[in-house]
């Protein structure tokens, strides 16, 4: 069996007061769950610079302090996808904009932890959101 071949991509977690931007992902992976915005990196790119980008693609927002938190492997077997997806999920701070939904995101809004609770999430999702906002607030 052939190893498969492994995507870099980026999601980013924009942090404003105690909420964090979600989208809502209007197509695979994690079709019609909740999620940060993010996509894959381009040739060149930086992983940050990939993040901001994408950002800016799907929600128009502009964010700052781009911080790694953590990597993780989406199998793309689960989706039917060719190939796997190695994701760097960075924490960032909300500098300016409204959010409003567009290229591959459904929605686009700031949630509270309290809300994301309720919500259909992407893995490791509302983790990430605890980790920025602080467990306290559960």
């Amino acid at each position: 069996m052939e190893p498969r071949k492994i995507i870099p991509a980026v999601s980013v977690a924009v942090v404003r007061g105690m909420t964090v931007l979600l989208v809502k992902r209007a197509r695979p992976p994690s079709q019609g769950l909740y999620a940060y915005p993010g996509g894959k990196v381009e040739p060149g790119e930086t992983l940050a610079q990939a993040a901001a980008r994408e950002l800016k693609e799907e929600t128009g927002l502009e964010a700052g302090d781009y911080q790694p938190l953590r990597d993780i492997h989406i199998d793309g077997r689960a989706e039917n996808h060719a190939v796997d997806y190695l994701l760097t999920v960075f924490g960032a701070a909300y500098v300016r904009g409204e959010p409003v939904a567009s290229d591959d995101a459904e929605t686009a809004a700031f949630y509270t932890l309290a809300e994301m609770a309720e919500m259909p999430l992407a893995d490791e999702v509302l983790e990430v959101a605890r980790e920025l906002l602080g467990d306290s607030h559960r």
